[in-house]
């Protein structure tokens, strides 16, 4: 008769070991992702937006939202590179125009004064920069009493400097289009009367196909904001903002940028 052999059995291996081995590589892991995850998706600050093709003059517009520390306004400059974009790297650029004009924030509503209108508005004009101011309009308040804001704030103007303007970018609640319009035409005739000059109104190119008045636009040149497209779908326009992220030699940050023709 044969005895039936007992099976042996395998050593389970303590798990102490493995896991002592592996937990801090994990822990460097998760560590290494969290330091790099922030670099990995940040935005190269050296290129910006596409430039549309033209040969053009270029305007930034400024306001508290940006950083104006340290501003070269000697150097002012819109480079592209050989794709076409925003650039700051002189190595890269292939075409380099000056910036022909700078709109600052003034006002907004019936009380706000933009914290670095003083300062940026004399700067530029120290410094032979051609400048312009803009009113940032508020449907829910009395046009009359934003365009006395406005022309407090912005005092005189001299004959180099650009036409005033109305920033008309936002809506309340329950608007009606009509009376909307007839405000619009009370703060754009108040500040044309001050300053004896035809003010400009600024405004998305939504708002200038569906809202704003044919009256106002046949009257008033028109600086339209219209992104991503190579020309606004507004034909008449004075100024076009094509972007938000374009990159200037002479200034941190993304600035808002915009061709004159």
């Amino acid at each position: 008769m044969v005895r039936k052999q007992k099976k042996k059995k395998k050593k389970v291996k303590p798990r102490t070991l493995a896991f002592r081995w592996w937990m801090p590589v994990a822990v460097g892991l998760v560590f290494a992702s969290i330091v790099a995850l922030p670099h990995f998706f940040q935005r190269d600050e050296e290129t910006g937006a596409m430039v549309p093709p033209g040969r053009w003059h270029y305007g930034i517009d400024l306001s508290h939202h940006n950083r104006t520390a340290d501003i070269r306004w000697d150097s002012l400059r819109v480079m592209t590179d050989m794709l076409g974009r925003t650039t700051r790297s002189i190595s890269k650029a292939r075409t380099i125009r000056p910036v022909s004009f700078v709109i600052l924030k003034a006002t907004e509503g019936e009380t706000f004064r933009d914290k670095k209108f003083q300062s940026l508005w004399e700067e530029a004009a120290s410094h032979g920069i051609k400048r312009g101011a803009y009113h940032f309009y508020r449907s829910s308040k009395d046009p009359l009493a934003q365009a006395d804001h406005f022309i407090g704030t912005v005092g005189n103007l001299r004959y180099t400097d650009l036409p005033p303007v109305l920033d008309f970018e936002t809506i309340h609640r329950g608007c009606d289009i009509k009376q909307l319009n007839e405000d619009l035409g009370i703060w754009l005739n108040a500040v044309e009367t001050h300053y004896g000059r035809t003010p400009v109104i600024y405004c998305p190119d939504s708002f200038a196909k569906d809202i704003i008045s044919r009256e106002i636009l046949d009257k008033y040149p028109v600086w339209v904001a219209h992104y991503g497209v190579l020309s606004p779908d507004v034909k008449k326009w004075k100024w076009w903002q094509f972007t938000d992220r374009a990159v200037v030699y002479g200034i941190h940050g993304e600035v808002d940028l915009s061709v004159f023709q």
